[in-house]
């Protein structure tokens, strides 16, 4: 029997609809080590997904603050964005996004469906049917491809889509990155704004060992249980946030953090961070 889960395997293939699939040709260079970017992009969310000859955005923060940050990170003159992923329609996440789509053409948007009730999430809407850029939907179970690179979908469900709390309806997505036997591998969890709700159902269901963790919801004592950390175990940690009247991160999560020993990262204290993993070590720049 099929399964109802999606495959999208990137820079060879990109989804346009469940039973429609269109080919480009992926310009492929010389191989690249795989390198994770937390944006500084203020109280907010932006990660850069860069696998050589693809690159993934997660999130954009809530303003044109990610341009800067992306031009930064991505070769000069690279003006195309392989996949833009909109974890939850918070303008914390989406906003910049709207200009990313702007100023960069994008192979394909993915969302989990659930609209945002900010007009600016009008906004994303539009610009993304003028570019007629392809949008999907990803639940738990789907899973991204490009070569040794995975992101596997643990998050949400169409239930927690269609529920009232919007933090815990984000797309949470285990990366990893397998080479040949006798080579390192990696795994990098990518919580959203999720907090402990989601976080226990996610120990009951899956292994999630990994050796970074992308903290949920920028610190808040509401996320990152000791019990989810206890799964997790991650030697680093990075939490993305900004000037903020929340308190985050907390100290709350600092000290369970620290409780397990992890190396934390803080994109208000050391600006965006950089880890570049080569099949063997994984190294910080910061």
């Amino acid at each position: 029997m099929l399964s109802n889960n999606k495959f999208i395997y990137l820079a060879l293939l990109i989804l346009i609809s469940a039973n429609l699939f269109v080919w480009r040709e992926a310009a492929f260079g010389e191989n690249k080590n795989l390198e994770l970017y937390f944006l500084d992009v203020g109280q907010g969310d932006s990660e850069l997904i860069d696998l050589g000859s693809v690159e993934i955005l997660v999130d954009g923060g809530k303003d044109a603050k990610v341009l800067s940050e992306l031009g930064r990170a991505l070769s000069p003159g690279d003006r195309y964005i392989d996949l833009v992923i909109a974890t939850h329609p918070d303008f914390d996440h989406f906003g910049g996004l709207i200009d990313v789509l702007k100023n960069y053409e994008v192979g394909m948007v993915i969302t989990n469906g659930r609209r945002g009730v900010a007009d600016a999430y009008s906004d994303f809407e539009r610009v993304i049917a003028e570019k007629e850029i392809p949008v999907t939907q990803v639940y738990a179970g789907d899973q991204i491809q490009f070569g040794e690179t995975v992101l596997k979908v643990l998050w949400p469900t169409k239930t927690a889509v269609a529920g009232k709390k919007v933090n815990e309806s984000g797309i949470v997505f285990m990366l990893e990155n397998n080479g040949p036997p006798g080579r390192a591998s990696l795994r990098a969890l990518y919580t959203a704004d999720i907090g402990f709700e989601t976080e226990q159902k996610l120990v009951k269901q899956y292994d999630l060992s990994a050796q970074i963790l992308k903290v949920g919801h920028h610190g808040s004592k509401y996320s990152t249980d000791k019990n989810f950390l206890a799964e997790v175990n991650p030697a680093i940690s990075i939490i993305e946030v900004g000037k903020n009247s929340y308190g985050h991160p907390t100290e709350a999560v600092l000290g369970r953090l620290a409780s397990i020993g992890a190396q934390v990262f803080r994109t208000d204290q050391n600006g965006v961070l950089k880890l570049e993993f080569n099949g063997e070590s994984l190294r910080v720049w910061d």
